[in-house]
């Protein structure tokens, strides 16, 4: 089985960038191994539907983006079956989101879409030209690392930590890159 661990974000909008550091700083921290599958990690951006043939070669798809849910608090993660999307979930009022959205319903029309989990994360601020993560984003990764683990884990991936790089260190490093 072919797994895609894709962060979807705008990187340059402070939390909204939070998908794509998260997947970095997975890919960054763990090396994981199965003799059944593999996996890949794709930082997304804001590219959306140009991602459909990356996410259509995928068996199984986890993406990681800022959502926002009905009573959620910033902060909040929220994993669940695409198939199954709570209806508190809405990826609305972002720099990317609805694209992405978009795209996931139209590779299920054409039959193309892959099991898909989402890790949503509900973001504190938004700010254009911003690389500074809220602290509630920060705290929340906690969170996400366990689910991505377990999640692995479940599918058959054995791991072992080899750096403890934190979902700031990634942004900082991203910025250094660009700029």
């Amino acid at each position: 089985m072919r797994v895609l661990i894709l962060g979807v974000g705008n990187v340059m909008f402070a939390d909204e960038g939070v998908g794509v550091h998260f997947v970095k700083m997975i890919e960054n921290n763990f090396k994981f191994n199965s003799k059944e599958h593999s996996l890949k990690f794709v930082d997304g951006g804001t590219l959306a539907n140009h991602l459909t043939p990356i996410m259509a070669d995928s068996d199984y798809l986890i993406v990681v983006d800022c959502i926002d849910a009905d009573g959620g608090q910033i902060g909040d993660v929220y994993f669940f079956d695409f198939d199954d999307m709570p209806k508190s979930i809405n990826w609305s009022g972002s720099a990317h989101e609805v694209e992405m959205l978009q795209t996931i319903e139209m590779m299920d029309l054409v039959g193309d879409r892959p099991q898909t989990k989402i890790i949503g994360v509900i973001p504190r601020r938004i700010v254009p030209m911003s690389f500074e993560l809220s602290d509630e984003i920060k705290k929340s990764t906690n969170l996400m690392e366990k689910i991505v683990l377990k999640e692995l884990s479940n599918l058959g991936f054995s791991y072992e930590s080899i750096d403890d790089k934190g979902v700031q260190d990634m942004a900082d490093e991203w910025k250094k890159e660009q700029f």
